[in-house]
């Protein structure tokens, strides 16, 4: 099992690496905020915003389909969202015989269920882009010098920091588990429920060792000068390009969320 990474960065030689991370971060945002603003229905806008990250992606030298294609992980999560089918009110589309209950899917709640699946599944891809364009650190120095506040970038940071130390001894426990372990018919271990156990207590362990190892770190952060927040780089003030490329983008979205509402149709 091979240590997490948790930095997707992918370098290029594209304008859109040369950004400020602050400007791709409040863009990011922006448009992230624009798609999910966007009206019940309205696909044809999402397809607009969708055809604006395949051009961004492809600007960047990523080629255009390589945040679509990573985007699918979050589509599960949409579930959430599929009881919206069946109890939306609204015309009838079909109805679902379960024994003593009937489940009534609506046009509106279809409607409504295929609009946030796809506005989750744009969002996501706009994320990817941001990481894909940023080295995190970047990233997270563009936080800070935006003002946010300073718990949240701090454990931001200290979580890109230590996951990746968690993953390797989680994968040194499961080394030490399939170690242990009797080998049959290309398995190891025993019943279901056995492995089920083991598998809880080596939760429990790296939870226990999680917990020691950060107070482990801490106390060496405070006998180094520890004072409750990183100390940033220091930032300089912004060009006026990149403000010219901020106004751009804000007046793009503008634009698009106002011809959304008023012109594009709706489902």
């Amino acid at each position: 099992m091979s240590g997490l990474a948790l930095d997707r960065y992918l370098p290029r030689e594209s304008p859109i690496h040369a950004l400020d991370a602050r400007v791709k971060f409040l863009v990011a945002v922006a448009f992230i905020l624009a798609v999910s603003l966007l009206p019940a229905g309205a696909f044809a806008s999402i397809a607009i915003a969708w055809a604006a990250i395949a051009l961004a992606s492809g600007a960047a030298k990523l080629g255009p389909f390589r945040p679509t294609r990573n985007a699918f992980f979050a589509l599960p999560f949409v579930l959430a969202a599929l009881p919206l089918v069946f109890t939306r009110p609204g015309e009838e589309l079909f109805a679902l015989p379960l024994g003593v209950f009937t489940l009534r899917v609506s046009v509106e709640g279809l409607v409504a269920f295929l609009t946030i699946a796809s506005k989750s599944w744009v969002a996501v891809q706009a994320a990817l882009l941001l990481a894909y364009t940023t080295p995190f650190h970047d990233l997270v120095d563009a936080l800070r010098a935006l003002r946010l506040p300073t718990i949240f970038v701090t454990t931001v940071s200290f979580m890109y920091r230590y996951l990746a130390v968690l993953s390797d001894e989680a994968s040194r426990m499961l080394r030490a588990r399939a170690a242990r372990s009797g080998s049959r018919g290309g398995r190891s271990g025993g019943r279901l429920r056995w492995r089920a156990v083991v598998a809880g207590r080596i939760v429990g362990a790296l939870f226990i060792r999680a917990y020691e190892r950060s107070e482990r770190v801490y106390q060496a952060m405070l006998a180094r000068g520890f004072e409750g927040t990183v100390r940033p780089r220091a930032s300089r003030a912004l060009r006026r390009r990149e403000w010219a490329a901020l106004a751009l983008a804000a007046a793009l979205l503008a634009s698009f969320e106002a011809a959304a509402h008023l012109w594009i149709p709706a489902v």
